[in-house]
């Protein structure tokens, strides 16, 4: 009987530990030029280019020229689930983010567009806590949580693929910025140009105050 029962605890106890490390996933870790690092689930060669699984979801490509070297990234992490708009909150703080692993993505599309990079990451650390896979209850999509519309208006046909969701926000951003002046434009992205107009500036909705706050807080 007395051995029967350290059985069943030893059963809970594997099963326990099984448990805790069913969500760990293995990683790698690219190196760049400069000692800049970047922790991905995994990566494949084409050609001359260099595919890899981001560990938020989706997939991105770079020159083989710019990575140095791979290794195994000895950190363990989670993999991505689907987390509530608190959860997101809670995750969001006072601090601009650095290393996110999309500063490739977000320094070209900025260049590209004339935003500056730093207004392109507190837009999407505010929307989406920089997770890939994001979806609001209004159905706002992916790291810069484009609306249906306006990924429709771009043309984005895989919302949830990074490139694509930071190219098509930060021109659906250049275009607010070239009709309002910054506190505006942030207002617009979250509320819609419409009702900036018909405000006459920043509407009275507490989210979309609360939202220009924390977004000019985050870049200044």
């Amino acid at each position: 009987m007395h051995c029967c029962h350290l059985r069943k605890i030893a059963v809970v106890l594997l099963s326990l530990m099984f448990l805790a490390t069913a969500r760990q996933a293995s990683a790698e870790l690219l190196f760049f030029a400069g000692d800049r690092t970047m922790s991905v689930k995994g990566h494949r060669v084409e050609g001359d280019k260099i595919v890899v699984s981001l560990r938020g979801g989706g997939e991105m490509t770079l020159d083989q020229a710019l990575v140095v070297r791979i290794a195994p990234d000895e950190v363990p992490y989670d993999d991505p689930i689907n987390i509530t708009a608190s959860a997101l909150a809670a995750r969001q703080t006072a601090t601009l983010r650095e290393n996110t692993g999309y500063e490739p993505l977000i320094l070209q599309a900025a260049t590209t567009h004339g935003v500056d990079p730093k207004l392109v990451k507190a837009i999407i650390q505010t929307e989406s806590a920089y997770q890939s896979n994001a979806r609001s209850p209004k159905g706002a999509m992916g790291l810069m949580q484009l609306m249906p519309q306006t990924a429709k208006q771009y043309e984005v046909k895989k919302a949830y693929d990074p490139r694509a969701n930071i190219e098509a926000g930060v021109k659906y951003l250049r275009a607010l910025l070239d009709q309002f002046e910054l506190p505006l434009a942030i207002a617009a992205y979250n509320a819609g140009e419409g009702a900036v107009r018909r405000f006459g500036g920043v509407p009275p909705f507490p989210e979309t105050q609360d939202y220009v706050k924390r977004v000019l807080s985050l870049y200044r």
